[in-house]
């Protein structure tokens, strides 16, 4: 395991366009960490998860910081891949944040669906397409009207998220999986010219990186999550208009800020273009053009900041006809193969979900590899940067680390299992117990500085 999670960071490292003598500082052991799954998810995260401390670790470094070693124990990466499971409140479980009605239902072709309802709107929509009730048996009956790449369409047309399951050879063949292929996990693009931003000598990596997130649900929230636990000055802006989901909230706001900004009025556009003004990192998982309408795309961020680092998260990636379309972890394992691979090898006919919302998880941390990877650029040579990584992308990352034979029938570590890599401090919701983070820094501990907090605990400005 160590040496495929290894080969995975060199390969990341590489693409980033980072100092490959700097890989001899990185120490992954072998823990025999695994999932219930044929995917190397336990390599994946301790990859992604190292090549983002590294770069943390390498980023201080040019800061006038020390070289230092930095560690990953593949059981706990394990468990920060899977953290919103762990986490407790006051000692309880948090409500299940997920929709009733949500799943895979098969259709009357008898290929299969999934849809995403946990949104109140796409819920709406979905029973407004099929004409039924808000009932599991009642969608399943008008899903048998279907076929299940019809649906799949009518769906996309009205801006819903639902996604018919493929096998990998089908979605091989597809117009969307030929382009993510032809993309590397991320990409790193200047987008303009700008002097290297001035950042003094600090005590933490990114101490001083002042880092706007705009982001929902798990995978760009884990991205903003990365960059705060290595010091980051990290506010999320969230809008009154969008729904989130509360209880991922709770563990992913750690280390982090919080304000509400509206941006359908100048107000809050102007806000927001104050606070870019002296930002260094700019996240956004809007769906694709969303914050371009607003005056807010890549292009636009390094006119109003010169020398921003601009990270897009997106379902499907950036070129291809499903460019544009909405999408979540659970849509994209089922339209990229994941689903229907991970039955054929636990020799079940209905299909199977990955056992950790790897693409989630694996697509914040790259995307936070991506931004200090691009940190790096700017103060190596100046510039502003766009950092592009996916969903999809990052699911075909995790194919080509290769399949584990023998693993489907393990167990899903518990609470007690995990318990070794857990903390437990105040938050603004209760008394919080939750994984901490798994990159070890021998001379920067990795640490959460803030706790959690409601949305809009804060006014909409940086530390200092």
């Amino acid at each position: 395991m160590p040496a495929l999670a290894l080969r995975a960071v060199r390969q990341l490292w590489l693409d980033c366009g980072l100092d490959a003598s700097a890989l001899s500082q990185l120490e992954l052991n072998d823990g025999g960490a695994m999932l219930p799954s044929s995917f190397a998810i336990a390599a994946a995260a301790q990859a992604s998860i190292g090549a983002c401390g590294l770069a943390a670790a390498e980023f201080w470094r040019l800061r006038g910081g020390e070289l230092q070693t930095v560690g990953v124990d593949a059981s706990h990466a394990v468990a920060e891949f899977r953290s919103e499971h762990y986490f407790r409140v006051d000692g309880a479980l948090p409500a299940d944040p997920w929709d009733k009605i949500a799943g895979i239902y098969r259709c009357g072709d008898g290929r299969w669906v999934r849809i995403h309802t946990n949104f109140a709107h796409h819920c709406r929509g979905v029973l407004d397409l099929l004409g039924c009730e808000y009932d599991r048996d009642a969608v399943a009956g008008a899903l048998a009207t279907w076929s299940a790449f019809d649906f799949e369409d009518a769906a996309a047309e009205r801006g819903l998220v639902v996604a018919a399951l493929r096998s990998f050879a089908e979605w091989d063949a597809h117009p969307q999986g030929r382009a993510v292929a032809a993309l590397p996990p991320l990409t790193i693009t200047r987008i303009g010219d700008a002097p290297p931003l001035p950042l003094p000598p600090s005590f933490r990596p990114l101490q001083g990186i002042r880092a706007l997130d705009l982001t929902r649900i798990i995978a760009g929230p884990v991205a903003g999550r990365a960059l705060a636990a290595h010091g980051a000055d990290v506010l999320r802006i969230t809008s009154p208009n969008l729904p989130t989901i509360a209880t991922l909230d709770i563990d992913t706001g750690r280390g982090k800020r919080n304000a509400g900004l509206d941006l359908t009025t100048a107000a809050g556009r102007e806000a927001l273009r104050a606070l870019l003004a002296d930002a260094h990192v700019f996240i956004q998982g809007y769906r694709p053009g969303g914050l371009a309408a607003l005056g807010f795309s890549p292009e636009d961020a390094a006119r109003l900041r010169p020398g921003i680092v601009y990270v897009s998260l997106s379902a499907y990636g950036h070129t291809g006809p499903w460019a544009g379309r909405r999408g979540f972890d659970s849509l994209t394992q089922a339209a990229s193969g994941f689903n229907l691979a991970e039955a054929e090898a636990a020799g079940s006919d209905a299909p199977r979900a990955l056992p950790a919302q790897a693409l989630d998880h694996g697509a914040g941390y790259l995307a936070a590899l991506g931004a200090i990877a691009a940190l790096h650029r700017q103060r190596a040579e100046g510039g502003s940067w766009h950092v592009q990584v996916s969903l999809a992308q990052t699911g075909h990352w995790l194919r080509g680390l290769g399949r584990v034979a023998g693993a489907m029938d393990r167990s899903l570590p518990t609470l007690d299992d995990v318990r070794p890599w857990l903390e437990e401090r105040d938050s603004g919701f209760g008394r919080l117990l939750a994984v901490r983070h798994a990159a070890r820094m021998a001379l920067t501990p990795a640490r959460w500085d803030l706790p959690s907090m409601p949305l809009d605990s804060h006014v909409p400005g940086w530390a200092g």
